[in-house]
């Protein structure tokens, strides 16, 4: 007798994918609007702060200077301490990073989130990375609690949750897509008010640096990071 019935049907791990983008594009949604969802959200915001500042003193680092320090506050406010003997194109170039630096990040977390097996691998690697920018780099108290939890939970998820690694690059991804739309109005402010008093913010560094006003620079950083997330979302849903 031949048993009748439905066999359920595997998912390949690039059909997994697109489904857990979109749930953690819902997560993301439900807690914006449910009461005290923001609060339990805070923690994504200061992972896009973190991304921010690292994209400078990385930046930094790459044309030939040093990463000094780094300061994250539960404000979500942050700054990259950097040094360098640096032209104008240069400084340019660290300013605009921080801005360009979240949309990078998530087209990387997107590309290798498209596969789980990928994905293990660069959680454990990016919580390690994490841990050691806390204890070298971080000289805030908050700031070095935050980063080093951070990193500690992402190898603690690699190693024994592997099966939540995908959905955890996914939903990190998409914070630091959001990240760019929600902080958008950073792109046209030619000055910022700190702790420290008021500064120029990045785009007005970089009009300081260069010949054209802040805006026209804002344009371009804006530009840029939705090419990069276009690209993410291409190289994720294709097959």
């Amino acid at each position: 007798m031949v048993p009748t019935g439905i066999a359920p049907v595997a998912r390949s791990p690039a059909e997994r994918g697109p489904r857990l983008l979109a749930l953690a594009i819902a997560v993301t949604i439900i807690l914006y609007v449910i009461p005290y969802g923001r609060t339990i959200a805070w923690p994504l915001v200061l992972v896009s702060t973190l991304a921010h500042e690292l994209a400078h003193g990385l930046m930094a680092v790459v044309l030939g200077g040093r990463f000094e320090a780094l300061r994250l506050n539960g404000d979500a406010s942050g700054v990259a301490l950097w040094s360098g003997q640096f032209g104008r194109l240069a400084r340019a170039a660290v300013a605009g990073a921080g801005l360009i630096g979240p949309a990078a990040a998530a087209f990387l977390l997107l590309a290798a989130g498209r596969r789980e097996r990928f994905a293990r691998g660069l959680l454990g690697a990016l919580g390690a990375f994490l841990c050691l920018v806390s204890l070298l780099l971080v000289r805030s108290a908050f700031g070095f609690g935050f980063t080093l939890l951070l990193g500690a939970a992402l190898m603690f998820i690699a190693i024994r949750f592997p099966r939540a690694s995908q959905p955890t690059l996914i939903l990190l991804a998409v914070q630091l897509a959001l990240s760019v739309f929600s902080r958008s109005d950073y792109l046209f402010t030619p000055m910022v008010l700190t702790a420290g008093g008021p500064m120029p913010s990045d785009v007005g560094a970089m009009a300081d640096a260069l010949v054209l006003p802040y805006w026209v620079w804002g344009i371009v950083c804006g530009a840029l990071s939705l090419a990069l997330l276009g690209a993410g979302v291409r190289v994720f849903f294709r097959r």
